[in-house]
């Protein structure tokens, strides 16, 4: 009788595995809306004059193209009345100004204008410490003390309230890690993160960005990231209805995904040891 039970449960393994095949569901598709990609990064040691702006639609589920929009008029204005102006390379649907004029504490507003409508949002130009020169690399570091792990330190100021957004790339992820943090508990004080996977090795080059950030974007951010699913990137799945801080002067009903945001940028690269 055991010898019988073995042998079903066997065929019925082999016949599972023989049958093993990608299911997709017919899923409804809405209507496509705008999506404005309108980060401003600001790298420390550049002038920040070279900006741009990419304009996409939302697409279906299964589809890993995002649609292109082109014939936009997009620009932006800072409080002196200064007008920078994207121009869109041709078809591409991405819009580049050469002559931006980044300045921290300051205020902008973007205004994109497209099929007789008028998009608006505003943002103040947000600044960010230096990334500490010493980066401490951790062989047996992880929750499980068997990843290698390397932390790096940044100066908050304590005399405002700063918001941070983390993005690490590395040869192990897919994905760039991103991660928002404020200064709640660590008013003025040195300021450390972690970045850790079993798989680096020696040699492996880790890109790290740090971002300042607004207390809006803060909050839009992790609302992001907690739609996207933790570990798969903010935006490598559908964002659901995460509405940013640009509106629709024109409809309001229509608006668009996306943010607009003005942030300047620490980087440095570590190679691991």
């Amino acid at each position: 009788m055991k010898n019988i039970l073995k042998y079903l449960i066997v065929s019925c393994c082999f016949f599972l595995l023989s049958c093993t095949k990608v299911i997709e569901v017919d899923l409804a598709t809405a209507e496509p809306k705008l999506v404005i990609d309108a980060s401003i990064d600001w790298v420390k040691g550049t002038t920040g004059n070279a900006q741009k702006i990419k304009l996409s639609t939302t697409t279906g589920y299964y589809n890993t193209v995002f649609p292109t929009v082109s014939g936009a008029n997009i620009v932006i204005t800072n409080t002196a009345n200064t007008v920078f102006s994207f121009i869109e390379n041709p078809g591409t649907g991405e819009y580049s100004c050469s002559n931006f004029h980044p300045v921290i504490g300051e205020t902008y507003t973007l205004k994109v204008v497209l099929n007789g409508e008028i998009y608006t949002a505003t943002e103040t130009c947000m600044g960010v410490p230096d990334i500490e020169n010493k980066i401490e690399q951790n062989n047996t570091g992880g929750f499980g003390g068997d990843e290698v792990e390397i932390k790096y330190y940044y100066q908050d100021n304590g005399n405002e309230e700063n918001h941070y957004l983390h993005r690490i790339v590395s040869p192990v992820s897919t994905f760039p890690d991103y991660k928002a943090k404020d200064d709640e508990k660590s008013q003025g004080k040195l300021m450390q993160e972690y970045f850790s996977d079993k798989e680096l090795k020696a040699g492996d080059k880790i890109n790290i960005r740090l971002y300042g950030i607004s207390k809006r974007y803060y909050d839009y951010f992790r609302k992001l990231l907690a739609a996207a699913g933790a570990g798969n990137g903010p935006f490598q799945t559908a964002p659901g209805s995460v509405r940013g801080n640009i509106i629709n002067q024109t409809h309001f009903s229509n608006f668009a995904y996306g943010y607009f945001r003005l942030s300047e940028v620490a980087a440095k690269d570590y190679t691991i040891q």
